[in-house]
Formats: C-alpha cells, structure tokens, sequence
C-alpha cells in the first residue's frame, strides 16, 4: 500500500477524514524524509513504516489531549505536530535539547503555517515556562519514573501527564515519584500496526 493509501485508509480508522489534514501529514512526512537523509532524525527510513509507527501513532492519542499541550523530547515533532495539525484548537508547544532537530521543527512549521506551534529548545530540566500545561506527553522517556520526576512541576494541579508506551511493565508502572498518581492505562490501536501501545495518564496527587 502506498503511503498516501496507508494514511488514507488510518486516517479513516482513527475517524479523522479530513482532506486537508492528510495534505498536510504528507507534506510534513516529505520534510521529514528529506531531513533525515543528512540529519538522522529518526531511525524509521521507510516511508510507508513512518506513516504508520510516526504520524498515526502520533494521532492515536488525539482524544486525550487538549489545551494547552508540552511535548517533551519532540525530537522530529512527534507527537505534536501531528496533533497540532489534527486540532487547531490545540496550542502544542515542542521541547527538543538538539539543535538539528530543532532547526528541522521550525522548518516544518514554516512549511505547514502553523500558528498554534511553538518550539523550544532545551533541556526538560531546565525549561522554566510562563505557565503551567493542561497536558505533558512523551513517547521518548525510557521509564515513567523519568518522565514523571523530571515533568510534573509542568503540568497543572488539574492536568494529566501522557506517556506513549509499548508493552507495559509492571515493575516500571509500580515505580513512580510520590508526588504523582497514576490515573489509568489506556490500550490504543494504531491503523496497521500490529504491536502493543498504550497510553499512561497520571496527575498530580493534590
């Protein structure tokens, strides 16, 4: 199936048709393949592969996510440029600590004239925002325990923190910082991709 097709027929899955919306994932996944080329942005080089692993597994998560969004660890905008895309209502700010890839993020937002966007590079741990997030995701913290100790004084009292994961381990998801409470798993399907995901959202302990 032609990557056009694939995302297509996701899109379709994820109840997401909307016509100019796939224009502008393709659009994005063009830039993404032209940079990765010489940048090595991701290690998913084929582009059929990146549909599914990168831009519909991004938007899997599009009915957990709202307001005011920080993605940390975007490295080639994902998941916020697709999300950012998916819903313009959304205001998706990207946290990258590598230049290159933060070079790439603001091309693409060039390119797709995204206003609700903005990037940031720096490292998480010392990223000192005006305010609060009404969500904090990642997919590209190793263990929950790091992702929750180093983002929860970025999410709001009454926000969630949203890690992308694969197979669940129950060591990892008993191994979490005090001042956070987990609030559910969620199994997600992503179009085509015939492995484990899902979804770990947790709070604040108030």
């Amino acid at each position: 199936m032609k990557p056009d097709a694939r995302l297509q027929s996701g899109l379709s899955q994820l109840g997401l048709v909307q016509p100019l919306l796939e224009s502008q994932l393709l659009a994005y996944l063009d830039e993404l393949e032209r940079w990765n080329a010489v940048y090595n942005l991701t290690a998913v080089r084929d582009k059929d592969e990146m549909v599914t692993r990168h831009l519909l597994d991004s938007l899997a998560v599009l009915p957990h996510v709202s307001g005011r969004v920080l993605d940390v660890g975007s490295g080639a905008g994902l998941p916020g440029i697709p999300l950012a895309l998916a819903n313009p209502a959304l205001h998706v700010t990207l946290l990258d600590s590598n230049g290159k890839k933060a070079r790439f993020m603001r091309q693409a937002q060039r390119v797709l004239k995204l206003t609700n966007l903005d990037i940031v590079q720096a490292r998480v741990e010392n990223y000192q925002p005006a305010q609060t997030y009404d969500r904090v995701i990642s997919r590209a913290f190793a263990s929950l325990s790091d992702f929750f100790s180093a983002c929860a004084r970025l999410v709001s009292l009454d926000g969630t923190l949203l890690a992308m994961k694969g197979r669940l381990d129950p060591a990892e998801m008993a191994d979490i910082p005090t001042e956070v409470r987990l609030i559910e798993t969620k199994k997600l399907v992503v179009p085509g991709l015939n492995e484990e995901r899902h979804l770990v959202i947790a709070g604040l302990k108030l």
